[in-house]
C-alpha cells in the first residue's frame, strides 16, 4: 500500500479501495495536522471565555445571530432585486430575505427568545459535526489517532442531544456547558493534532522531518 505522503511503502496499510480511502485520510489530515490544532486551540480560548464570561459569551452569540440574520437578509433581498431585473424568478430570494430580516430583528429586540434559538442551532450543527467526525474516522488509520477523531465526535454528539433536553435551562448554565464541551474538544484535537505531527514527521526521511 501506497503512503500519500512520499509515496514510499506504509505495511499494514490494508488492501482494497476501503483500505486506499484510509490511506488517503490519513495522509490529507497528517499534512494537514496544523489546522486541527488551531481549531483545538481556539475551541479551548472559547470555552476559557464561555466559563470566565458566560453573560458576556451568551450576549455575543445572540449578537452574531442577529447580525448573520441581518446581513443575509439584506443579501437574499440584493439577489431578488437583481434576478427580477433580469426577468428571473426572485420571489422566493425577497421572502427569505424578508424572513431573515425578521429574525435578526426579533434577535436584537427580543433577546430571550433568541437564546432559544440560538441553543436550537447549536445542538444541530454539535449533531451534525459529531456524525461526520465518527465518520471520518472510519477511515482513520488506528495509529494516525481513530479513537480521538471518534471520541471528539461522541462528545459533539453528546453536547448537540444535551441542548435539545434542556433548552430551557438557565443561560448561565448553557453558557457553562458551552465552555465545557469547547474545552474538552478543544482538547482532544489538540492531542490528535500532535499524534498527527508525529506520524507525520515519522513518515519523512531524517533530512525533512524537521522541516
Amino acid at each position: 500500500m501506497l503512503d500519500f505522503t512520499n509515496g514510499m511503502s506504509v505495511p499494514g496499510g490494508g488492501g482494497g479501495p476501503h483500505g486506499s480511502r484510509m490511506d488517503a485520510m490519513s495522509a490529507l489530515l497528517a499534512r494537514n495536522w496544523w489546522a486541527i490544532a488551531l481549531r483545538g486551540a481556539f475551541a479551548i480560548l472559547f470555552g476559557l471565555a464561555a466559563l470566565i464570561l458566560p453573560f458576556t459569551t451568551l450576549a455575543s452569540l445572540v449578537l452574531l445571530f442577529a447580525a448573520y440574520m441581518l446581513a443575509d437578509g439584506v443579501f437574499a433581498i440584493v439577489a431578488g432585486v437583481r434576478a427580477a431585473a433580469r426577468h428571473e424568478r426572485w420571489g422566493l430570494l425577497i421572502l427569505e430575505g424578508a424572513v431573515d430580516l425578521a429574525a435578526g430583528a426579533a434577535a436584537l429586540l427580543v433577546p430571550g427568545l433568541t437564546v432559544l434559538v440560538v441553543v436550537t442551532l447549536l445542538g444541530i450543527w454539535s449533531v451534525a459535526t459529531g456524525a461526520l467526525m465518527l465518520a471520518a474516522a472510519w477511515r482513520l488509520h488506528g495509529g494516525h489517532g481513530r479513537w480521538l477523531l471518534a471520541l471528539s465526535g461522541l462528545v459533539s454528539l453528546a453536547w448537540g442531544v444535551l441542548l435539545w433536553i434542556s433548552p430551557v435551562a438557565g443561560a448561565l448554565v448553557l453558557t457553562w456547558w458551552l465552555g465545557g464541551y469547547a474545552l474538552v474538544f478543544g482538547a482532544l484535537l489538540l492531542v490528535l493534532a500532535f499524534n498527527l505531527r508525529g506520524r507525520r514527521d515519522s513518515s519523512l526521511p531524517t533530512g525533512r522531518a524537521l522541516s
